[in-house]
């Protein structure tokens, strides 16, 4: 009996083995299409005075979900349902940049300074106060904030930075703070007079490209506050911190404390239907603020009294 037609051929068997082997290899390379879970977001917690924020806490999810995420997004990227109707945008908190720090720029807030926003809101925006939370709520969402960016798991807040005390304030110190604001083109966004119209004030974007008016000054009453806060303190730390995501630079590297102090006493004077010591010490002078002058260092004892080409001891600057 011939069996030759029962058996497969080699070239039969080595062309199954084959085509199994390429199905294996196909089957390896097939991607795993489809949704996959959320990775669950990583724990975080707040310090603030003896409170710890909890990420966790099923109440700081509950109140984020009920009062922030119609603004700020259920993964708080500021694309909440409210968003196109607002003005200015909400924060973007995964890109963790914040205005009002007390941290130097470019570094994260500490979690103070989120919890004082919280507390505070922002003036000229949509964000309100929410002073009716308790406090332990707050912490929380300042914990539950802190899971939207990574850079939270890498990075540490910055130093605050440190505010030395207030200079009295004198009719010197308002005309060198004039001169200051003059001298680093303040005005430009700001206006001559403080009120938000400086010819570069149209053309001012923030970090996502939207549109950002300057602060009018002129437009302050007795209850009127900055965007973070409302004391003179408040004003000098905007200066040496800037405000991170808009064109406000930090001056930290540009000026003195002291002059930094000079410009918050001429700022107050911008205010003009505030009732302010430097707006006391201004009517005081006449409603003027006069020229500044520098001050020359004393020649020392011994040695000719080297004085300026005009023959005086001070040089004016503006």
């Amino acid at each position: 009996m011939n069996n030759s037609k029962a058996m497969p051929s080699v070239s039969a068997i080595l062309s199954f083995i084959l085509a199994a082997g390429f199905t294996v290899a196909r089957a390896q390379e097939v991607p795993d299409v489809g949704p996959h879970p959320p990775m669950p977001p990583p724990h975080m917690e707040s310090h603030i005075g003896n409170l710890t924020g909890n990420s966790d806490s099923d109440n700081a999810g509950f109140i984020y979900r009920r009062y922030c995420a119609g603004c700020h997004g259920e993964l708080g990227d500021g694309q909440g349902e409210n968003t196109p109707w607002l003005d200015p945008k909400p924060r973007n908190f995964t890109l963790a940049t914040f205005k009002c720090r007390s941290t130097p720029t470019g570094t994260l807030p500490t979690d103070e300074d989120l919890f004082n926003s919280i507390e505070r809101g922002l003036t000229n925006s949509n964000m309100p106060t929410w002073n009716t939370l308790s406090r332990q709520d707050r912490a929380d969402l300042v914990a539950l904030i802190k899971t939207f960016s990574p850079r939270w798991q890498k990075e540490k807040p910055g130093d605050p930075i440190k505010i030395p005390p207030e200079p009295p304030v004198t009719i010197e110190s308002i005309s060198h703070g004039k001169a200051l604001f003059t001298k680093l083109e303040c005005w430009k966004c700001h206006g001559p007079q403080g009120k938000g119209d400086g010819p570069s004030a149209s053309t001012l974007t923030d970090s996502q490209d939207n549109p950002i008016r300057p602060y009018n000054f002129a437009a302050g009453k007795d209850d009127s506050r900055f965007k973070c806060g409302s004391t003179n303190a408040d004003i000098y730390k905007i200066f040496m911190t800037g405000v991170d995501g808009t064109p406000m630079p930090s001056f930290a590297d540009t000026i003195q404390p002291a002059d930094a102090w000079d410009l918050v006493h001429f700022l107050r004077t911008l205010q003009v239907h505030r009732h302010s010591k430097e707006n006391d010490v201004l009517k005081a002078a006449g409603g003027k603020i006069p020229p500044y002058v520098e001050k020359q260092a004393e020649a020392p004892a011994g040695q000719s009294d080297a004085r300026t080409a005009g023959g005086g001891k001070l040089n004016t600057i503006f």
